[in-house]
């Protein structure tokens, strides 16, 4: 425990350069965990909605899983450079494929015969949409952005590389000056961010999960209208 306690001292000793490696990792992560969100969830709806094209666009992304972090980050700095911006888009096309994969796989999950009803009942393209199939699909949905927001968080260390801050300085410092006690002022706060991460998007996951069935939901949506 002697050395946690001497990488709290160091980290109280160098606040400034360790709030400056906070704000940097935060903003990368949730940054690009927040235009992945924005971008994927309109395209996950559209693939859900076609065949062969959106099979394309998914396997791409299936591929995209696969592909290791380092390389994302390494393959775009002879187009863009050093800096924030180019770790953050490499963040963001890391970000895309579990949450675009996770919407078309739970919109496509609905029950269609919840659909059908919900089309008998009269109900809008839009208005089943909002009020069924997305409630119903949004357990995986967050299951999507779970899983890309605790790999955002672990993969923004490495954007030291490529000139991105966070805490990845302070890893890499310890690694090339061969001190465990500055590398744990970077790699505790990674861990515990992606703990936290992972806990609260869980019990979201939990709690919007549909304690009833599609059916049922449908009645009591059809049950509010005026």
């Amino acid at each position: 425990m002697d050395i946690f306690q001497k990488a709290l001292d160091y980290a109280q000793e160098h606040q400034e350069q360790f709030w400056k490696a906070t704000g940097e990792h935060l903003t990368l992560s949730f940054v690009a965990l927040a235009i992945a969100i924005v971008s994927c969830v309109p395209l996950g709806i559209l693939t859900s909605r076609f065949g062969t094209v959106a099979r394309i666009v998914i396997n791409i992304a299936s591929i995209g899983r696969v592909v290791p972090s380092i390389a994302v980050l390494l393959a775009l700095y002879p187009v863009l450079g050093l800096g924030f911006v180019p770790a953050l888009i490499a963040l963001t096309l890391l970000a895309i494929p579990p949450i675009l994969i996770n919407t078309d796989a739970g919109l496509r999950g609905v029950d269609p015969a919840t659909l059908e009803a919900a089309r008998g009942m009269g109900m809008t393209w839009f208005g089943r949409l909002w009020q069924v199939e997305l409630p119903l699909a949004l357990p995986v949905l967050i299951g999507g952005i779970r899983t890309a927001c605790v790999e955002v968080i672990a993969s923004a260390t490495l954007a030291t590389f490529i000139g991105g801050g966070g805490y990845g300085d302070f890893i890499l410092q310890g690694l090339t000056g061969n001190s465990n006690i500055v590398l744990l002022v970077g790699a505790v706060p990674v861990a515990v961010l992606a703990f936290v991460a992972e806990l609260a998007l869980g019990g979201l996951q939990r709690l919007v999960s549909p304690k009833v069935p599609g059916t049922t939901r449908l009645r009591r949506v059809v049950a509010r209208q005026p």
